[in-house]
C-alpha cells in the first residue's frame, strides 16, 4: 500500500502559529506526564494450555524482518495469564500523532480520550485477551523510549507506528505487520526541496532519535547516498517535535514515515510531502522477546482484525490523508 498525495487542508485546526504552540505543549506533556487510562479493573481469569516455544529471529538472520514473527495461536501462556490476573493491558502509545494516537484539541469533552488507528488496534487486542476492549491502560511513550519501556516491563506492548527492523529484532519481539509505509521528506510547500535527492544539499534535516529515519539518514550519509552537505544533526525525542522545529524555521525538512508525514501535512497546510517514499517499512506491535504466547495471541488477533476492523479503522482515520487503501500488507511467519 502506497500513501497517496496528502489532502492539504484540515478543517477545525487553527492557524500555523497557534498549531506550533499547541504541538509544542503537547510534545512536552507527552514527555513529562505518563498517560494512564483505565476503565475497568476486573480480571477475566486465567486458563488454557501453554503454547509451543519459539524464538524470534535475530538481526543477522532476517533479510525480511517483517516475515520473522511467530505463527498465530489462540492458546494461553504465562504472559497472558499474568495480564489476566492483573486485569488490564498496559500499552505504550503516542498521544500527539494525528490520526494514529492523539487527543483531539477540538473535542467538546474535558477529558477527551485517545483516538486513532493505533488506538483502535490496541483496543481490539485488549478485547481479545481480556474480553473487554476498555480494560486497557495507555502510557505515552516518546519515540526513543519505546524499546526501554518494553524491556523495563513498564508496558506489555507498544502500538505506536513502530517499524519492524532487523536491529530492533535483537531487542524486542514483533507481531506480524499491520501497516506498510516508507520514509519520505516533509518540507514547506514553498521550499525548493524536491525529495530525497540533491535538493537536500546544505539543508538541515530533523528526525526522531532512535527512529528508522535517523538510522537511514546516518547510514546514507556514510555511504554517500545522501548528499554530503545535508545536516542531519537535529534529532528530537518525539517525532512530532520535528514538525514544530520545521514550523519555527529551525530546520528545512523532516524525514519520517510517509504515513506520519501525511498526517502532519494534514495538520499544517503550509507543508507537504516531497518526492516518493525511498524505503519500504512495516509497522508491528512490539513486545518482550520472551513473551512468545503474547506474540502469538496478538498475531491471532491480527488475523481476525485484517478481515474485520482494519479497513473500517483505516477509512475513519487515515483515508482523508492517505487516500484509498490497498488493504493491510501480506503476511508471512518464520
Amino acid at each position: 500500500m502506497r500513501a497517496r498525495r496528502v489532502r492539504a487542508a484540515l478543517k477545525g485546526w487553527g492557524g500555523v502559529g497557534a498549531m506550533a504552540v499547541v504541538l509544542a505543549l503537547t510534545a512536552v506533556f507527552a514527555l513529562v506526564l505518563p498517560l494512564s487510562q483505565s476503565r475497568g479493573d476486573g480480571s477475566t481469569g486465567t486458563g488454557g494450555q501453554g503454547v509451543a516455544e519459539g524464538t524470534q529471529t535475530k538481526a543477522e538472520d532476517c533479510p525480511n524482518p517483517q516475515d520473522q514473527s511467530l505463527a498465530p495461536s489462540g492458546e494461553d501462556g504465562a504472559t497472558i495469564q499474568e495480564i489476566r490476573k492483573r486485569g488490564f493491558l498496559r500499552v505504550g502509545v503516542d498521544q500527539n500523532s494525528y490520526r494514529w494516537g492523539y487527543r483531539d484539541p477540538n473535542s467538546d469533552s474535558e477529558t477527551s480520550e485517545l483516538e486513532g488507528f493505533d488506538i483502535d488496534l490496541a483496543h481490539a487486542i485488549a478485547g481479545e485477551i481480556l474480553g473487554d476492549r476498555d480494560k486497557i491502560r495507555f502510557q505515552a511513550i516518546p519515540t526513543n523510549e519505546r524499546i526501554p519501556a518494553i524491556q523495563g516491563d513498564r508496558v506489555d506492548m507498544v502500538v505506536r507506528t513502530m517499524t519492524i527492523s532487523c536491529t530492533r529484532l535483537d531487542e524486542v519481539a514483533f507481531s506480524s505487520p499491520y501497516f506498510e509505509t516508507g520514509q519520505q521528506v516533509l518540507a514547506p510547500k514553498t521550499s525548493g526541496i524536491k525529495g530525497y535527492d540533491v535538493s537536500l544539499a546544505n539543508k538541515k534535516i530533523c528526525s526522531a532519535d532512535g527512529s528508522t529515519a535517523w538510522e537511514t539518514l546516518t547510514a546514507d550519509k556514510k555511504s554517500g547516498k545522501l548528499v554530503a552537505s545535508a545536516d542531519i544533526k537535529t534529532t528530537v525525542p518525539n517525532q512530532l517535535d520535528c514538525l514544530v522545529r520545521l514550523q519555527l524555521g529551525e530546520v528545512d525538512a523532516v524525514v519520517t514515515d510517509g504515513a506520519l508525514a501525511a498526517s502532519q501535512a494534514a495538520q499544517d497546510p503550509t507543508v507537504e510531502l516531497k518526492g516518493e517514499p525511498f524505503t519500504t517499512e512495516y509497522y508491528g506491535v512490539a513486545m518482550k522477546k520472551d513473551a512468545d504466547d503474547l506474540v502469538r495471541r496478538v498475531n491471532q488477533v491480527l488475523v481476525d482484525y485484517r478481515k474485520n476492523g482494519w479497513q473500517q479503522s483505516y477509512d475513519k482515520w487515515l483515508e482523508p490523508s492517505l487516500g484509498e487503501s490497498g488493504g493491510p500488507p501480506p503476511v508471512k511467519y518464520q
